[in-house]
C-alpha cells in the first residue's frame, strides 16, 4: 500500500556546500552559469592582451552573457518557489502574513511616505534659502564695486586709494573679511557712448587673507560687470586641501574705454554664515568642488593663501540638537576661464527654524542629478509601490482568509462525524500545505485507528518476547567471574539491542588449563542471537576434543559452514591458558586483535603489545576450508606474573559519538596501560565507564564484549598444582 503523505518522512537538511557544487556542476543551468562567465572572462583576458578584437568575440560575449543571465533566472525562480513553499506551509505563518500585508506594510509605507515628502519639501526650502541668501550677498557685493567704480569716475581718478579704503571700512562693519581691489582694463566697451573716463591707478584695500588681489579682469567678463560665487583652496597646516568659497564683484565705470575695474571679494566667513544660519535656519559645513558637474570642463579653484595664522579655520561647532544633515548644490564660476561649475555644501537645516521662516517662495534647480530630484522620484516610487502593494494585499488577504477558513470548516465537519463513530467519512484535499498536510493526516487517522490499535497489541506481545530472548541469550553467557587459582577474569556484554550476536565463554580443560573464547556473529538482533546459541554448544563440545586452538576452529568452520546463512559469518579468539607450562596459546579468524600488556616484571618497557595471527573468518562458503585452513595460524606466548590480556569485539574499538568518531583501539590501549594495575573488575568498570563519556547520547550501533584476563603468580600456582598431584599419587 503507498504511504500517505503524512507518512512521508521529511527530507533531510541538505549541506549548503554540497547543495551549491551539485546545483553548479550536476544541472544544465548551474553549468550554463560556470561556461557562460568562463567564456567572458577568457574574451575580457583576450581583449587586455591582444586590444579590440573581432564582432565574433562581441557575438559570443552576448551569448555568453545570455546564457548566464537565463541561468541565474531560473535558480532565482526555483529559490523563490522553495522560499515560497516553505514560508506558506505553516498556518501561523499565513495568519502572520496575512496581518502584515492588510494592515503593517501599509502603515509604515504611510509614515514613510509623508516623512520622504516632508524632509523632502524642507530639503528643497533649505536649498531655495542658501542660494537665495547667496544671491543677496552677491548683489550687495556688486552694487559696491558698482558704485566705487562710478565714485572713482566722478573724482577723475583722483584718491583712488582713499576712495577705496573708505568703501572697505564702511563694508567691513558688515562683512569682515571684505576686501577691495582697483586692476586697469585694456579693452573697450564698444556698446557705450559717453566720453573716455579718466584712468585709475590700481589700488587695493581690506585685508586679502584668502588670495591675491587680481591683477587683470578675465576676457570673460564684459563692461555689465560680474558677481557670483567662486571656489578657492589652500593648504592648511597639516598639508591638507580645503575649499572654501568667496563672493566676487567685478564692474566698470559708465565709459566706452573704461581704463580700470573695481573688484570686490567677500569671503564666505564664519559671520557670512552666521547670518545665513540667522536668516535662514541653515547651517553651512564642508563643501567640495563637483567633478564635471552638469557635463561641463572641470573648474579650477582659486589658489589661496596658506592658512598658517588660522584665518581660514573653521568655526567653533555650534550646538546642532536636532538639526538634519544634508548636501546642496550652488553654482560657481571659474575666475579665468568663466566655465561654470558647482561645489557640494553640507548643510544642517532645522526644521522648526525653517518652518519659522516659510515663504511662498518656490525652489528651483537645473541639475537633473540633485538629492532633491532624486527623493523626488524615490517619493514617485514609493507612492506607486505602495498602491501596488495595498492591491495586493487585499487580494493575499482575502485568498489567505479563504484558503484558512474552508479548511478549518472541513476539518470541524470531520471530527464532528468522528465523534459520532462514523472513521468512513474523507475529507477532501484542496491545498498542497500545511492544512492539506493536516487533511491528509486526519484521513489517514481515521482510516487505520483500528490497525493502530492491533499493531500495538502485537508490538506488547513482540516486546515482551525479547525480553525473554534477552534473558534467555544472558543465561548462556558465564555467571560470574572466573574462579581458578592464578587467573583473574572478567567479562562484560552490551547487546546493541535486545538481543545481540556477541559471545564469549570460557572452557575448564583440566586443572591447569583452560579454554577462553570470544566471538562475533555478523550483523544484530534475532537472527545473530539464535547463531550464537549454536555456536555455544558447538564450543562446548569441540573444547573437550581439541587443545589446539587452530584444531578447533578448523573442525568449528568445517561444520559452521555447512549451517550457516550465506550471508553470514563468524569471528572468532580462543586461546588455551596452561598455567603448569606458563603458556597461553591462540588462534585469531578474523576477530579484532588481542592486547597484550606484559607484567611489571618484564625487562622492557611495559607497552601494549597487539597480538594479530593470521585467519579467516568462520563459515564462508568459499571452498571446502582448505583456504582457511591454509591462513590461520596457531601463536603461543610465554605467560608471567601480571600479565593482562584484553579479548574485546569490535563493538568496543568502533564505538562512535555524535561526531561519527570512533573510539579507536589506539585509546583502548592507553586506557588499559595507564590502569593496568587496577583490579580486573575495577578496570573493567573504568573502560565501561571511558566509552559511554565519550559516546555521549549518540546510540549504540553494535553489540559490545570484552573479557579481561590478568595472570597472578604463576609460578606459586604451579608449585601448588604439582604438590597436590604428588600428594593424590600418594
Amino acid at each position: 500500500m503507498a504511504r500517505s503523505r503524512s507518512q512521508r518522512p521529511l527530507p533531510a537538511a541538505p549541506d549548503r556546500q554540497t547543495g551549491l557544487r551539485h546545483a553548479l556542476l550536476r544541472t544544465l543551468p548551474g553549468r550554463l552559469i560556470i561556461v557562460g562567465i568562463a567564456i567572458r572572462l577568457a574574451i575580457l583576458a583576450l581583449g587586455a592582451l591582444l586590444g579590440p578584437l573581432p564582432t565574433f568575440f562581441s557575438v559570443v560575449d552576448t551569448v555568453a552573457a545570455l546564457a548566464v543571465a537565463g541561468g541565474a533566472g531560473y535558480f532565482l525562480v526555483r529559490l523563490f518557489i522553495a522560499a515560497k513553499h516553505r514560508l506558506l506551509w505553516r498556518v501561523r505563518r499565513k495568519l502572520i502574513l496575512s496581518y502584515i500585508f492588510v494592515g503593517f506594510i501599509p502603515a509604515i509605507l504611510i509614515v514613510v511616505f509623508f516623512l520622504l515628502g516632508g524632509f523632502l519639501l524642507f530639503y528643497n526650502i533649505s536649498s531655495y534659502l542658501v542660494q537665495s541668501r547667496l544671491r543677496a550677498v552677491s548683489d550687495e557685493a556688486r552694487f559696491l564695486a558698482r558704485s566705487t567704480a562710478l565714485e572713482i569716475q566722478r573724482s577723475s581718478g583722483r584718491d583712488v586709494a582713499a576712495i577705496v579704503a573708505a568703501r572697505q571700512a564702511n563694508a567691513s562693519q558688515q562683512f569682515s573679511g571684505i576686501s577691495l581691489a582697483v586692476v586697469t582694463v585694456g579693452r573697450p566697451c564698444a556698446d557705450r557712448t559717453e566720453d573716455a573716463g579718466a584712468a585709475a591707478a590700481v589700488a587695493t584695500a581690506g585685508p586679502w587673507a584668502h588670495a591675491d588681489a587680481p591683477h587683470a579682469i578675465p576676457s570673460w567678463i564684459d563692461c555689465a560687470g560680474f558677481g557670483g560665487l567662486l571656489a578657492y583652496s589652500h593648504p592648511t597646516a597639516t598639508s591638507e586641501i580645503e575649499t572654501h568659497m568667496l563672493v566676487r564683484a567685478a564692474a566698470f565705470p559708465d565709459s566706452p574705454r573704461p581704463g580700470y575695474a573695481v573688484v570686490v571679494d567677500l569671503p564666505v566667513t564664519d559671520d557670512v554664515t552666521g547670518r545665513l544660519r540667522t536668516e535662514s535656519g541653515v547651517e553651512l559645513q564642508h563643501m567640495s568642488v563637483v567633478p564635471g558637474a552638469n557635463g561641463n570642463a572641470d573648474i579650477q579653484p582659486l589658489r589661496g593663501r596658506a592658512d598658517a595664522d588660522g584665518t581660514h579655520a573653521p568655526a567653533a561647532p555650534v550646538a546642532s540638537g536636532g538639526r538634519l544633515t544634508q548636501v546642496a548644490y550652488l553654482d560657481v564660476r571659474d575666475w579665468t576661464t568663466g566655465n561654470a561649475g558647482q561645489v557640494a555644501v553640507q548643510i544642517k537645516l532645522s526644521i522648526g527654524e525653517i518652518y519659522a521662516l516659510i515663504s511662498g517662495a518656490k525652489t528651483h534647480t537645473s541639475d537633473a542629478r540633485t538629492i532633491g530630484q532624486g527623493m523626488l522620484l524615490l517619493l514617485s516610487a514609493i507612492g506607486l509601490l505602495f498602491l501596488i502593494i495595498e492591491f495586493v494585499a487585499l487580494i493575499a488577504g482575502l485568498a489567505l482568509a479563504k484558503s484558512i477558513t474552508g479548511s478549518i470548516h472541513e476539518l470541524f465537519i470531520g471530527t464532528s462525524r468522528v465523534r459520532q463513530g462514523d472513521f468512513t467519512h474523507k475529507i477532501p484535499v484542496k491545498s498542497d500545505d500545511q492544512l492539506g498536510e493536516l487533511t491528509d493526516s486526519f484521513n489517514s487517522m481515521t482510516a487505520s485507528i483500528e490497525d493502530l490499535l492491533r499493531q500495538a497489541a502485537e508490538k506488547k506481545r513482540l516486546e515482551e518476547e525479547l525480553r525473554i530472548a534477552r534473558e534467555i541469550q544472558m543465561s548462556l553467557l558465564p555467571q560470574g567471574p572466573l574462579l581458578m587459582p592464578g587467573l583473574s577474569v572478567t567479562a562484560l556484554c552490551v547487546p546493541a539491542r535486545e538481543v545481540g550476536g556477541d559471545y564469549y565463554d570460557f572452557f575448564p580443560i583440566a586443572d591447569h588449563r583452560i579454554g577462553v573464547l570470544i566471538a562475533d556473529v555478523s550483523g544484530k538482533g534475532t537472527s545473530a542471537a539464535l547463531y550464537m546459541a549454536e555456536l555455544k554448544g558447538l564450543m562446548l563440545s569441540l573444547s573437550q576434543i581439541h587443545t589446539s586452538p587452530r584444531d578447533l576452529m578448523i573442525t568449528a568452520n568445517r561444520i559452521i559452514a555447512e549451517n550457516l546463512d550465506a550471508r553470514s559469518f563468524i569471528t572468532m579468539t580462543y586461546a588455551v591458558i596452561d598455567l603448569r607450562e606458563q603458556t597461553m596459546t591462540y588462534a585469531r579468524a578474523g576477530h579484532t586483535p588481542l592486547m597484550y600488556l606484559p607484567g611489571p616484571g618484564c625487562s622492557a618497557p611495559r607497552r601494549i603489545q597487539v597480538l594479530a595471527p593470521d585467519g579467516l573468518v568462520l563459515g564462508l562458503k568459499l571452498d571446502s576450508g582448505e583456504m582457511f585452513e591454509r591462513l590461520l595460524e596457531e601463536s603461543t606466548i610465554r605467560l608471567n606474573a601480571g600479565d593482562l590480556f584484553v579479548f574485546y569485539t569490535d563493538g568496543i574499538s568502533e564505538a562512535m559519538n555524535e561526531g561519527d568518531d570512533c573510539f579507536g583501539e589506539s585509546r583502548l590501549s592507553l586506557l588499559v596501560e595507564e590502569h593496568a594495575d587496577l583490579p580486573s573488575a575495577e578496570l573493567r568498570e573504568r573502560i565501561l565507564r571511558d566509552i559511554e563519556a565519550f559516546v555521549g547520547s549518540a546510540p549504540q550501533h553494535d553489540d559490545m564484549t570484552m573479557i579481561l584476563l590478568k595472570i597472578d603468580e604463576v609460578g606459586a600456582t604451579t608449585i601448588d598444582l604439582e604438590h597436590a598431584e604428588t600428594a593424590e599419587a600418594r
